[in-house]
Order: structure tokens, then sequence, then C-alpha cells
């Protein structure tokens, strides 16, 4: 359970995150470096959405409640500050002193949020107590499975930070600090893996149907694992295929949870159909992560996957469950409808696949119309956000 006060924080960080992500399409669409759009993406986007919902959701399901007032503000200060500079960093103009502020801003704002959700769950670590409600003893055993795993998820983002920090100072770093090892340390380590753990909790609840035990046994051991692997093994060798073929298994294994939870389920919203759009995105990028292990490497399917993967997968599904969370029903503003939502979905995925083929046959024409596409659909999706943010706090 959250306070009233840090409610309000968990909703600054969706405004920072729904800001975040235009800025990343306004980006792409104008030829910012590859480096620049995963600065935007991942730690504008897809982290401060993990911030904001890890403060909202974590403590109450580990049956504790989070009484932070301070520090949601300081670290959406300090993390959102690191962004901006890493972003600026990563461009041509960015002198080296930039990088190594954004850094450290970023870090410390990590040990902020870290050491406050520790700190609420101190005496819960293991999760055994999980907040499941009465009537509801049939997701009691995925709940008390999954409720570690999202500590391990917040170890891959202080292990991914902390990385990051030493690339850019003296500490000594655990890697060598190549920049797509932090980005997999984040995105699959640290986002990926709580998307999996929170949708096996959350999915359930908005579908009305229990998570495949089977399934989930399987799919957050992967996804703990795989991302250790895919990191040390970047670049090829046994271990980057062994960590394609773990990740590749736990997307593939979520995938079939939440398909067979919502082929069951007779409920249909815009937002539990953007979850669904998103893990099948998710499963493309995987199987490009496979073709690298293999040995195909091109620069044209490294774009693709990382599309794929930031705006398909997580973009998907974050906007999928964001909706979910504030349904576009409780606004009384013009545009607040599910029909809206629908529009973004099908901008984004639609944006998505011309920018991915394009990519890949070569077309820029594609990825062009792909890149106005999406951002004509994030800027919905940020205009909607924003005032539902604005919405829900005003009552």
């Amino acid at each position: 359970m959250v306070t009233a006060g840090s409610s309000r924080w968990s909703r600054r960080f969706v405004v920072f995150s729904a800001i975040s992500l235009v800025l990343w399409r306004l980006g792409a669409l104008t030829g910012v470096p590859r480096r620049t759009e995963v600065v935007l993406a991942l730690f504008g986007f897809v982290l401060h959405m993990v911030f904001g919902m890890g403060y909202l959701l974590i403590p109450s399901y580990f049956e504790r409640v989070l009484d932070a007032k301070w520090p949601p503000a300081v670290q959406l200060g300090l993390t959102g500050v690191g962004t901006g500079f890493l972003a600026v960093a990563s461009l041509p103009v960015g002198p080296p002193v930039v990088e190594r502020l954004g850094a450290i801003a970023w870090f410390l704002g990590v040990i902020v949020f870290l050491g406050t959700i520790l700190w609420t769950v101190r005496d819960n670590l293991a999760g055994r107590e999980t907040g499941t409600g009465a009537g509801k003893e049939e997701f009691q055993w995925v709940d008390r499975y999954a409720n570690p795993f999202m500590l391990v998820a917040l170890g891959y983002v202080l292990v991914g930070s902390y990385e990051l920090l030493a690339h850019a100072s003296l500490l000594p770093g655990i890697t060598d600090g190549y920049a797509p090892r932090v980005s997999h340390l984040l995105a699959a380590g640290g986002a990926a893996l709580l998307v999996f753990t929170l949708g096996v909790r959350i999915a359930p609840r908005f579908l009305g149907v229990p998570a495949r035990k089977e399934l989930v046994v399987v799919v957050l051991p992967a996804g703990a694992l795989g991302p250790a692997l895919l990191a040390y093994g970047l670049g090829g060798g046994p271990a980057f295929i062994a960590g394609a073929l773990v990740e590749a298994t736990a997307m593939v294994g979520f995938a079939g949870a939440y398909g067979l939870m919502f082929a069951r389920s007779e409920r249909r919203t815009v937002g539990l159909a953007g979850v669904l759009t998103g893990v099948a995105c998710g499963i493309a990028g995987v199987s490009l992560g496979l073709s690298f292990a293999f040995g195909t490497v091109t620069t044209g399917l490294i774009t693709a996957h990382l599309q794929l993967n930031l705006l398909g997968f997580l973009g998907l599904c974050i906007i999928g469950f964001a909706m979910q969370f504030f349904p576009p029903t409780v606004g009384r503003f013009r545009g607040a409808t599910e029909t809206t939502v629908w529009l973004v979905i099908a901008a984004l995925f639609g944006g998505l696949v011309s920018i991915v083929v394009g990519t890949l046959g070569e077309v820029s024409v594609l990825v062009t119309a792909g890149n106005v596409l999406a951002l004509t659909g994030t800027v919905v999706y940020g205009y909607l956000a924003i005032r539902l943010m604005i919405t829900v706090g005003s009552r």
C-alpha cells in the first residue's frame, strides 16, 4: 500500500516517462544517434515508469506500506537530471564531464529508490507475505513465488547503474563498461524481469484467470538468469548463446502464460490487448537476438532488435498496463476514451512494423513513415497520460 504523498509522486514519474517517450520518438524521426535513443527510451521512458510503478506496487505486493514523502521527490530530481545529462552526453556535442555528472546523478537516484523499497520490505525480503486478498487463494502460490524475483530485478538495476557510473568515473567496474552490456543489464535484467514478475501478479487480477504454475516456474528463473549471461557473453561465445536461449525461453514462456490467460478470460479491454501486442513484439525481438547469438549480425538487425524490444515489448506492455491502472474513462476531457487508446496502440504497432520492415529491407521511406506514425501515437499517449494523472491527482 502507498500513502497519498507517494502516490502523487508515482504519477509524476508516469508523466516524466510519457514525456521521455515523446522525446525519444522525436529524436528517432530527426536522426539522433542510437545511444541517444537508448538513453531516452530506456532511462527516460522505461525505467521511470518502473520507478513510479515500483513505488506504487512493490510494497503492497510484500504486504507493506510505503510511507515515503521525500525519497520519491529526491529520486525523480536525480534520475531526471541524470537522464537529461546522459542524453546530452550521447550527442556529438556532449562533453565528457556531462556524462560523468549524469552517471553520478542517475546512480544516486537509483540508490534512493532501492533504499526506500528495501527498507520498506526489510522484514519480508523472502516475500512470504504477499498482500493477496481474501477470495484470491488460487493466486497465492504464484504471488509468493514471484515476489523474490522482483528483488532480483532491482539488483539488476543496481548493477547496471553502477556499471554506468564506473565507466564514467575512476571506480572499478564489474565488466568492461561496454554500453550494450549496461543496456542489457538494465533493460533485460531490470525492466523485462519486472514485467515478467509483476505481469504474473497483475495480469491474473485484470483478466480474472490465474497464471499457469508450470509456465511461471520456468519463466521467472529464466528471466533472472538470461540477462546475466547476455551481458557477460555479449559479442559471441557460449555464454552469449546460452543467454540468448535462456532469455528466449523466458519471453516465450511469458507469452504463453499471458496468452493462455487472455484466451481463457472474458474480459477485453484496450490495455489488455496492448499488452498482448507487446508480448508478440517481444517474441520477434528475442528471435532476432537468437540470430545474433548464432552469427547473423548487421546494423539493420541490431536496430530492429532495439525497436522491437524497447518500443514493442516494453513500450506496448507499459502503455497497456498503464491504461489498465489509469483507464481513460476516468477522465473528463476530450479524447478520454478507449477508442483513443486503440488508436494509440494501432499507431505504435503500425509504426513499429513499418520501421522494422523498412530497416531490414533498407527502404528509408518506410522507416520515415513508421517514425512519423509512432511519434503520432506517442504524442496522443503523452496527452492522455498527463491529463489522466492530473485528473486522478485532483480527486
